[in-house]
């Protein structure tokens, strides 16, 4: 059975006013909401079992849901209304809402893509974590081996780095390799997207974590010991509707999609 878990769980402090009196998982484009467009993606797909937190206006995305029939899929709610918890801890709360032996596809509420995410679950398989990426221009990066495992992330702007020992903090004299990658079109730096495909099998990983956390911290700890792999999808079309500006964007992206 094919499992997604979609980050519905955000303020949306981008979108005010509208998000004043709404979630931003409710915001139209195209004439349905977000979560609508991202939830028949998934089903089209092909999965079946999906996961939905919330937080902000938590009852008006319950209420939907059930308004629908849970579009005939098996919809579970992981509730966040007591805090926020970040992706990291939003996976680890959502924890017993999985089937403990399928991957999870992990998706946000607020991006439109072109991505085939049937192909990428496939791929995922043999991955205890699959990142979706791609080269784009961005001030922040996640670092791979030549296999593609997960190395490290680092901000081109400030030169913050995070990861293994080899990428430490940056001096005023920095390694070679980090120099490298500061450079523009490094082969080993690419941008997230988002997307990404995640083992249960990582979740007793996450038992000495605090309950709020980002994902890609956790995922910078696992490489050390465990498979995370970049997927690169060089043709990406990716939008992420976070700003009111970006909505007129996105009604030309459902159009010519």
């Amino acid at each position: 059975m094919r499992q997604a878990m979609i980050f519905a769980a955000g303020l949306g402090t981008r979108l005010r006013p509208m998000t004043d009196t709404m979630p931003k998982a409710l915001v139209r484009v195209g004439g349905q909401p977000l979560l609508w467009h991202v939830l028949m993606k998934l089903k089209e797909a092909g999965f079946g079992r999906i996961v939905v937190n919330v937080h902000h206006f938590a009852n008006q995305i319950t209420d939907y849901l059930a308004a629908n029939g849970n579009f005939g899929l098996d919809i579970r709610v992981s509730d966040e209304t007591e805090m926020l918890l970040e992706t990291g801890g939003g996976i680890k709360k959502a924890a017993p809402l999985f089937d403990a032996n399928s991957p999870i596809l992990i998706h946000n509420v607020d991006i439109l893509s072109n991505v085939d995410l049937a192909a990428l679950y496939h791929k995922a398989q043999d991955n205890d974590a699959t990142l979706l990426v791609s080269q784009r221009e961005t001030s922040r990066y996640l670092l791979f081996s030549d296999d593609m495992q997960l190395t490290g992330w680092i901000n081109v702007k400030t030169g913050e780095t995070k990861g293994p020992a080899n990428l430490s903090p940056l001096t005023s004299h920095p390694s070679p390799l980090i120099s490298s990658l500061l450079t523009p079109h490094s082969s080993l730096r690419y941008a997230f997207s988002g997307i990404h495909v995640f083992s249960p099998r990582l979740f007793p990983l996450m038992a000495g974590w605090q309950q709020k956390f980002g994902i890609i911290d956790f995922y910078l700890k696992a490489c050390e010991t465990m498979s995370v792999r970049g997927v690169v999808k060089d043709d990406l079309r990716l939008l992420d509707v976070g700003k009111l500006d970006s909505l007129d964007k996105a009604e030309k992206f459902i159009n010519n999609k």
